[in-house]
Order: C-alpha cells, then structure tokens, then sequence
C-alpha cells in the first residue's frame, strides 16, 4: 500500500470451488474472490460459485458494488445471491452480457463496467481497464493506492489467460496486455482470477512485443 492511503484499506482473497462450463465442457476449478476495502465496506472482484462462503468474508461490511472481470460461470456464478444479500449492484461489461445471459437468463446485471470508470471504495478509487482477449468484454481492476492490479483471467502467474474458446482471441488478449497492463508500473502485484499472484515485471517476459 502506497504511503498516505487511508488507513486499513487492503485486498483480501477468498477462495471458492465449483465448475467452469463453456463450449460442451466442463471443468473443476478454484476461483480467487477478491475484497477490496476497509473494516466498512468492500468492493467485491468475482462472486465466484459460493455466495454464503463470500458474504462470510464480507462480515457484515458495506458491499460498494460486484464487480464480474468477465462472463464466464466460475466469475458470475453467484453474483445475484450475493447482490440479493447485500444489496450491492452487480457490474458487467456489455460485451459479455450473451455469457452472463446463459448463466443467469432471469436477471440482469445492474450496470455496465466502462474503460475508465472509477469506482470508490473506502476512500480510494479502483479504475475500470477493458482488455478484452479472454472475453470480449473482459476487464481488470486498478488500484493504485495498493499498487496491486486485479486481472481475472486476463493475465496470471506465467502469462495471458487462456484463448481458442467461444468469445475470446489470441491476437486481442496481447494487445490488451502490452497497451493497458505491461505499461503499469513493475511493482505493481498481480492479483489474479485463479491460483498465485505475480507482479507485472514478472510477466513482462511472456508477453512479446509484437504477435
């Protein structure tokens, strides 16, 4: 955390289980919940499967809003449960409304993630980046005060997220690395949608110059 941010404001993962589908497949995987804010309120990065074992980690504090990085069903899973408990809007890229429409068809999302957007939580602001690759509408989060970048599965420990299924591009997924992530400070920690965190000066060798 930067010198001079509010006092106490920090990320905290949570980790829940349960299956990606996609394309007449589907997997197990561990999601990374991320809450990012103070002893009042939180932003929530990904309602990922278990709304309960989310709104636990929350304890009570204000939800500021619910971020989804991407429409995939490991990201969006229980995002309108945990809207239900705590009243908190649920953001999404427009891009990805035909996956999250396949996952949650009897309710929207309550707003629209933008490039730029700032969201404010606990006295800092978090910045909306559009990096579509993974997903068309797929989005990071910014929070300067944390030096810290939450990626979804746009960027993890060892490189780009996965490409080569429905609504996602190899080509777009770099371009979006190397104009909106790599450029960020080196320091900057990784926080990703599933397994490790990393730094972007750790990734910078995955991600060549040129495609």
């Amino acid at each position: 955390m930067k010198k001079g941010a509010p006092a106490g404001v920090r990320a905290e993962r949570v980790v829940t289980t349960g299956t990606f589908s996609l394309d007449g497949e589907t997997f197990d995987v561990d999601t990374n919940v991320w809450l990012v804010g103070d002893d009042d309120e939180v932003l929530v990065i990904d309602a990922a499967h278990d709304a309960r074992a989310i709104a636990a980690a929350v304890a009570g504090r204000r939800v500021t809003a619910i971020v989804c990085t991407h429409g995939h069903d490991d990201h969006i899973g229980a995002a309108p449960a945990l809207a239900h408990a705590t009243g908190a809007p649920v953001l999404l890229h427009a891009a990805d409304r035909a996956l999250w429409d396949s996952v949650h068809p009897e309710r929207a999302p309550d707003g629209a993630l933008r490039d730029g957007q700032r969201l404010l939580v606990a006295g800092v602001a978090a910045r909306v980046l559009h990096t579509p690759g993974h997903t068309w509408g797929s989005c990071v989060v910014h929070v300067p005060f944390l030096d810290a970048v939450f990626t979804g599965d746009t960027l993890f420990h060892g490189g780009p997220g996965a490409t080569g299924r429905s609504y996602s591009d190899r080509a777009t997924i770099m371009a979006s690395l190397r104009r909106r992530l790599l450029p960020l400070s080196g320091a900057t920690v990784v926080h990703t949608g599933h397994g490790r965190d990393t730094t972007i000066a750790a990734e910078r060798p995955h991600v060549p110059a040129v495609v």
